[in-house]
């Protein structure tokens, strides 16, 4: 498959550069300011610091553990990052700064959301101050409902010690037999043991309170604890603590062969939880003899004194714990019935503009006009209709899809299958290797087969990441191919949480592209001219280089220029590197990163007409918007990738072109600029690579982009609103 040439190191220096990992760290502050802004609804805050941590479990898993392994593998190459950090220094600034993030999270917990949610009514109960009656519930919920699922494992030399799973809450016991010489043929008078707090049970477990009006819990680990007496019987419990462990759970599969996609997929799935540990959670207050016992056989870095003696390495991976760990279990919470008022205010999209006619289906529409929707301000269910309607419509020949992450009960995946069983040549390329969603892509991609569906995964090298539809329609003595694109996922439960942008279309050199993108990842057929799409690996890179230093010729020419971006990361030094020439030329630049930003904007002779700013808030932003020229001369696109080396080389992607004139006024005049004004919810870096959040200068309306997207929406629904 011919691709972009791997770009060259970086020829600026390192000094022009923001790490990419401490970017993500200093992203993954901006989620935790939410959780602490008390603006935000209350369960919204609980809501912040689960995503906090559920995001850090990523990082871990996936960048950390690469880091770890450039650093103290035995072959691993010690890369230098291109600010310069070699991988040990790189985590030991990790270490150090994720410290302060986690100490600043359980702060958020302890200070500000624990005392307001006591204040609504709410109350974290220790098994110690439980009274009569809730302690006759707990005792039922463990005797019905934990003991039969509860596995206690002794660790001696007769019973190795178990391998702890990938992000599960175990308690580590420090025993001692109640009695001492005459059972010494037992075993060992002292003895490690662990017990794994079940995974299959809330982790938060109601009790009746005793006062009118107030909602009481107990968290499941401390009904397990007060049980480990009777769960080690003879036995007394010197000691016990909580702990977890993370791993590294990236699948390589990119050295790897099989004639099996699937099955190798599977295979590497169920290695995902036996991987190397590169972090441990424990409680602050664990005994350290316990706590040690655990972090030297799991083999982790620790900065302080170890048990044989020796020192660690100058970093740790051991993070001390002042409160229950895993916080991800605050989603128990947040999903909790009523509390209406506890939580954003609930919103239903409308259709999108073009779409809703009486008595018109949704190819008719498409074949008037291309139709731009904005998601979740505009409704996601044309998407599925497009696809449900294309499985039930006589005269729908062919539908070809990606699916890329799905939703459990996918609507889109359901229609595949029934167009299938209806007779149709149904195409779906499913991308096994999506992150952390390959089990549920495996089980789609089982109903699909079964059903008749001709399931491709692409390549074993590339992720297929990019979103298209395709439908082939029988009209008239010919046939018309209607396409969806996309920034997102088919995913109807994510499109209500992810802004995101798509465009339905019938051009009929889009649809030729879309029929060549798919002929390209189920034949590797080659060689196609494209018309309007831009594809990785093939051309992305390069095209994307045209476009900026098509924008530096303008300003070195005396004309206006302009680049606006919207993406999720800008990680690549050879965009960075033509951004700051444009730059240094002039181009004024406005970039909307949500996440990781490896440029310096703002540095004098390098990057002064640069602006970065990045949006956190009640929706996660997802759409990639990339603007080329001022006004009416601008090149308009929108894309499934981001500025990244991975989207560049590493995946099959799609950037396309909104061509209709309305469509493209809109992302102009309307999108772009409410984005651009947010001073509520937008921060703004600066040349240290520290995000400030904007405030209304005095006199200066407040604009929150999203609210703005949100009042839109329901003024488009008032009657006689144009």
């Amino acid at each position: 498959m011919a691709t972009d040439a791997v770009p060259p190191p970086p020829t600026f220096g390192p000094e022009c550069f923001l790490n990419r990992e401490l970017s993500w760290l200093e992203f993954n502050l901006r989620v935790l300011e939410e959780a602490e802004n008390p603006e935000n609804p209350l369960f919204e805050r609980l809501k912040f610091l689960a995503i906090f941590s559920s995001n850090l479990d990523e990082f871990f898993m996936v960048r950390v553990s690469g880091l770890r392994e450039q650093a103290f593998g035995e072959s691993a190459p010690q890369d230098y990052a291109a600010d310069g950090m070699r991988p040990l220094e790189q985590l030991e600034r990790i270490a150090a700064r994720t410290q302060e993030l986690v100490a600043r999270q359980y702060r958020c917990l302890k200070e500000s959301i624990g005392p307001a949610m006591v204040a609504e009514g709410f109350e974290l109960l220790r098994y110690d101050d439980l009274d009569g009656p809730q302690l006759e519930q707990v005792e039922r919920f463990f005797r019905e409902r934990a003991l039969p699922v509860l596995t206690p494992m002794a660790v001696d030399p007769a019973h190795p010690s178990p391998r702890y799973h990938n992000r599960g809450l175990y308690l580590g016991v420090m025993l001692e037999h109640a009695a001492s010489d005459e059972i010494e043929a037992l075993g060992p008078k002292r003895l490690f043991a662990v017990v794994q707090v079940p995974q299959v049970l809330p982790r938060i477990v109601g009790v009746t309170s005793t006062a009118p009006g107030r909602t009481s819990f107990v968290l499941l680990e401390d009904v397990v604890a007060a049980r480990l007496p009777e769960l080690f019987g003879g036995f007394d419990v010197k000691s016990w603590t909580a702990f977890r462990i993370t791993r590294d759970s990236d699948l390589e599969l990119l050295e790897q062969e099989s004639d099996d996609m699937l099955r190798l997929i599977e295979d590497r799935l169920k290695a995902r939880q036996r991987g190397q540990a590169v972090r441990i959670e424990i409680a602050s207050k664990a005994d350290q003899s316990l706590a040690q016992l655990i972090i030297d056989e799991e083999g982790l870095q620790n900065s302080g004194p170890r048990s044989d003696g020796s020192d660690g390495s100058g970093y740790s991976e051991v993070y001390r714990i002042d409160g229950p760990l895993d916080l991800t279990a605050l989603w128990e919470l947040y999903k909790l019935p009523g509390h209406e008022r506890l939580r954003d205010k609930p919103f239903t999209p409308r259709l999108p503009r073009g779409l809703g006619r009486r008595g018109e289906d949704i190819f008719t529409a498409i074949a008037r006009q291309d139709i731009l929707l904005h998601h979740p301000f505009e409704s996601f269910d044309p998407v599925v209709d497009f696809v449900t309607s294309a499985a039930n419509d006589p005269r729908v020949l062919a539908i070809k899809q990606t699916l890329y992450r799905t939703s459990g009960d996918s609507p889109i995946s359901r229609a595949l299958i029934t167009a299938a069983e209806a007779g149709k040549h149904v195409t779906a390329l499913v991308e096994l290797k999506a992150r952390f969603d390959e089990a549920n892509n495996v089980s789609w991609a089982r109903q699909l087969e079964r059903a008749g569906v001709h399931v491709v995964f692409g390549f074993l090298d590339l992720k297929t990441h990019c979103k298209v539809s395709l439908v082939v329609r029988q009209e008239g003595q010919g046939l018309r191919r209607y396409v969806h694109l996309g920034t997102g996922n088919y995913n109807p439960t994510t499109a209500l949480t992810y802004t995101d942008l798509g465009l339905f279309t019938a051009d009929e050199a889009v649809a030729e592209d879309a029929s060549a993108l798919f002929n390209l990842l189920t034949g590797y057929s080659q060689g196609h001219a494209w018309q309007r799409l831009v594809v990785a690996p093939n051309d992305l890179h390069r095209r994307t280089l045209e476009l900026i230093e098509g924008q530096t010729r303008r300003a070195e020419a005396g004309l206006p220029s302009r680049i606006f971006a919207k993406l999720n990361s800008l990680v690549d030094h050879r965009v960075i590197e033509a951004l700051y020439a444009a730059s240094r030329a002039g181009v004024p630049i406005d970039i909307i990163a949500r996440g990781i930003c490896g440029l310096r904007p703002g540095v004098k002779g390098l990057s002064e007409t640069i602006r970065v700013r990045s949006i956190v808030d009640r929706f996660l932003e997802h759409s990639r918007i990339y603007v080329f020229g001022p006004d009416d001369d601008a090149q308009v696109f929108l894309a499934s990738a981001d500025w990244m080396p991975r989207n560049f080389f590493r995946r099959v992607e799609v950037m396309f072109p909104i061509l209709a004139p309305e469509l493209k006024q809109r992302v102009l005049r309307e999108i772009v600029p409410t984005y651009l004004a947010d001073n509520t919810r937008a921060r703004e870096l600066d040349e240290h690579g520290v995000f400030h959040l904007l405030r209304p200068a005095e006199g200066q309306p407040a604009v929150r982009c999203q609210i703005e997207f949100l009042e839109r929406r329901n003024a488009a629904d008032t009657p006689g609103a144009p």
